[in-house]
């Protein structure tokens, strides 16, 4: 087994490669931005690491000795690679990322802006593979266990050190079918909560910021049914005269290609703030970078942002 000497100074690798290049100290210190006398001492105690002198003086010059002509690739090599991996990553190339990206999120968002990533990356990198996760009836932390590359929507995670960026701000809307009887006359709070209502929740929750609303009013909602998805959620509105829910924004276009029209909820609610969140690990990672710039410029499209 060889014996491996925990004490080198790998910085001597850098003042190796710079004598053997310049194959004199004063060059070499001027390289390095070394006064004479710190390089004079960087090369002592190379050639007692070596055991080799390394440098020899030849007239007015300097020449390297045959243990330094035999390592003096292998030095560069060595030198070139710290450099590599202790450089800044280059931009992702997408033309030649193969990955599979992960992403949690909702089926509105996936309704809303699926097929726009979808189409981008097809375009920009097509061996990238998008699979897109519903989101969980309990929290996981699927970013912190990397089960998940991605998260968006409301992000309410509790883990600190979890990256989080904004996208935009949107509001709960009414979502009913076309001749519904709410919009035949001005919508009220009253008449609102008089009608049949159907949740989505991941959860199952059958009440929420809405409810607490009417509650100040003295007005109770009546939910009829809660589905764990915003598409089975439209599907029973779209053949009923139940009041679905919907975001005014990320969801306008689905409404609108089921025929279906929004209202505006006649209650004070709090607004919400869309973004997107991903673990540190991946802050400077080439591939990731190029994701998270992909869905800010389809958000914004979708949107209008």
């Amino acid at each position: 087994m060889i014996a491996r000497n925990a004490n080198i100074d790998l910085n001597l690798l850098t003042a190796l490669d710079a004598l053997l290049e310049e194959e004199s100290v004063t060059a070499a210190a001027d390289r390095l931005g070394l006064s004479g006398p710190a390089m004079s001492r960087a090369l002592g105690r190379i050639r007692r690491t070596i055991g080799d002198p390394v440098l020899v003086r030849a007239g007015r010059r300097m020449v390297p000795t045959p243990r330094a002509l035999e390592i003096r690739a292998d030095v560069r090599r060595l030198v070139e690679a710290a450099h590599g991996v202790l450089a800044p990553s280059a931009p992702a190339d997408p033309a030649q990322l193969a990955r599979v990206f992960t992403i949690n999120a909702n089926d509105l968002l996936v309704t809303a802006v699926g097929p726009r990533l979808v189409a981008r990356a097809a375009r920009e990198a097509p061996q990238v593979v998008l699979r897109f996760l519903g989101e969980s009836h309990i929290d996981v932390p699927l970013l912190r266990d990397g089960a998940a590359d991605l998260e968006l929507g409301v992000i309410d995670s509790r883990e600190p050190e979890i990256r989080t960026e904004e996208l935009f701000e949107d509001r709960g809307v009414a979502v009913v079918r076309e001749g519904h009887p709410l919009t035949a006359a001005k919508l009220t709070a009253r008449r609102f909560a008089d009608a049949a209502h159907i949740n989505f929740s991941r959860r199952g929750r059958l009440t929420g910021p809405i409810d607490a609303a009417l509650a100040e009013r003295g007005l109770r909602r009546k939910v009829i049914a809660t589905v764990p998805t915003f598409a089975a959620s439209l599907m029973m509105v779209q053949d009923s005269d139940a009041v679905g829910l919907s975001n005014e924004r990320i969801g306008a276009a689905t409404v609108r290609r089921l025929g279906l029209r929004t209202l505006e909820i006649p209650l004070d609610l709090p607004s919400m703030t869309m973004a997107m969140a991903w673990h540190p690990r991946q802050d400077a990672d080439a591939g990731h970078i190029w994701l998270r710039a992909l869905v800010r410029q389809v958000m914004a499209e979708t949107v209008g942002a």
